[in-house]
């Protein structure tokens, strides 16, 4: 059987091991000038790869439609994934939050590892070969036509393009127009594990500044959503960090359609506002000749300070033992009520992932091939599905990738 693979990411490259371990003729195209260019850039460059956890654990961190991953999550779990990348001679190690990163910290690593088992299985690589159109004929597939004219006839084909997200890697939703073309219904497109823009614009005196061990409350349209302890920081015109992405992943087709989102933070979590109080009164009786903002390095950072001040309605250089009872509780409440109003979320060129693409109920969940044409595969982000940041993702894209070529491979 001949098998074209388009896109030579994460879900492509595996998609196009898989196919090639029967006596298939594998065609992987790739339109930029290497393969993986989007995987060089995750995990910072070092690649979470996968996430050391079992089915239900990754289907619980899947935002997008989790039930439809179950197949294909079953055919390449986690453990199975980082076992494959083993045994294909990636080293791995295991991080915080059971996050797998290859041992040299080397995001190339993890492409070449699969570039050269491809090669070795005989998968023929064609970069700089975009793909202009996809055709076929009675609801199956023909063939595919390249940028240059060039036509190439297969037996099938499995689409890999990628979604929206970081569109200097190539990621510019070719793929759904092919989709959309053969009758697929495509979700609209949102990114999604992205920061959040504020309508404060004070934040921009704190970029670059990380809280961590602080308690997030999201509330969506006046209701509270999402609760969650952990580190974020400041950017020039919002937030993000591992908080901010996860709500940015709960929320963002929320705040597309124009839904208020507001972020509470609280700074001192561990501490009831009672306990602070206290705290307060005893640094106070320390320091009572000392200006406020003085006084406040010993409980938020430095550039957190003149904000702060503001939002307590405080001049800085007001003494300590002047500070009224009122102004006291006021001071304690910002430290456990920190808020900030939600304006947006940042576009598709810092956004982690996609979140929509072809719907799921027009895929079949096993083999990921499309219901309405025969013979076309989808695989990774085009497909309405994304998770949380911690090497979910990526997992998508092996599983799906894995499930799309072993579908069509002489041994499945």
């Amino acid at each position: 059987m001949k098998i074209i693979v388009i896109g030579g990411g994460a879900a492509g490259l595996m998609a196009a091991y898989a196919a090639s371990t029967g006596s298939n003729e594998v065609i992987l195209l790739e339109k930029n000038e290497k393969l993986g260019k989007k995987i060089y850039i995750t995990g910072k460059g070092r690649c979470n790869l996968a996430n050391s956890c079992d089915t239900q654990t990754f289907l619980k961190n899947v935002v997008s439609n989790p039930r439809f991953l179950y197949g294909a999550v079953s055919r390449l779990d986690p453990d199975a994934t980082v076992a494959l990348f083993n045994d294909l001679g990636l080293e791995t190690k295991i991080e915080r939050g059971n996050r797998v990163f290859p041992i040299s910290d080397h995001a190339s690593d993890v492409t070449k590892t699969l570039e050269k088992a491809i090669k070795k299985a005989g998968v023929s690589i064609m970069l700089n070969s975009e793909v202009s159109a996809i055709k076929t004929s009675d609801d199956r597939f023909g063939s595919v036509v390249l940028s240059n004219g060039k036509e190439i006839e297969a037996d099938a084909c499995i689409i890999a393009t990628g979604g929206l997200s970081y569109p200097s890697t190539g990621s510019t939703g070719d793929g759904y127009g092919f989709a959309l073309k053969m009758g697929h219904t495509v979700i609209p497109c949102v990114p999604s594990l992205v920061g959040l823009k504020t309508k404060e614009s004070f934040v921009s005196e704190m970029e670059g500044l990380s809280l961590k061990n602080v308690r997030l409350d999201a509330y969506l349209s006046g209701k509270k959503k999402y609760s969650e302890q952990g580190e974020m920081l400041f950017t020039h015109n919002g937030v993000s960090g591992p908080l901010i992405l996860t709500a940015s992943a709960l929320f963002a087709r929320d705040l597309a359609g124009g839904a208020e989102l507001k972020l509470i933070i609280d700074l001192k979590p561990s501490l009831t506002s009672e306990m602070l109080e206290e705290r307060l009164l005893r640094e106070f009786a320390s320091a009572s000749n000392k200006d406020i903002k003085n006084v406040l390095r010993s409980l938020i950072p430095s550039s957190m300070i003149e904000p702060f001040l503001r939002l307590c309605s405080l001049n800085g250089e007001k003494k300590v033992n002047s500070v009224t009872a009122p102004e006291r509780k006021k001071i304690v409440s910002v430290l456990k009520g920190f808020e900030l109003n939600v304006s947006g979320a940042g576009g598709f060129n810092e956004a982690v992932v996609t979140k929509g693409g072809i719907k799921v109920n027009e895929i079949d969940p096993k083999t990921m091939e499309s219901k309405l044409v025969k013979n076309i595969f989808f695989a990774g982000e085009i497909i309405d599905v994304d998770a949380f940041t911690g090497g979910f993702n990526l997992q998508i894209a092996w599983s799906t990738g894995y499930a799309a070529g072993t579908a069509l491979s002489a041994e499945f």
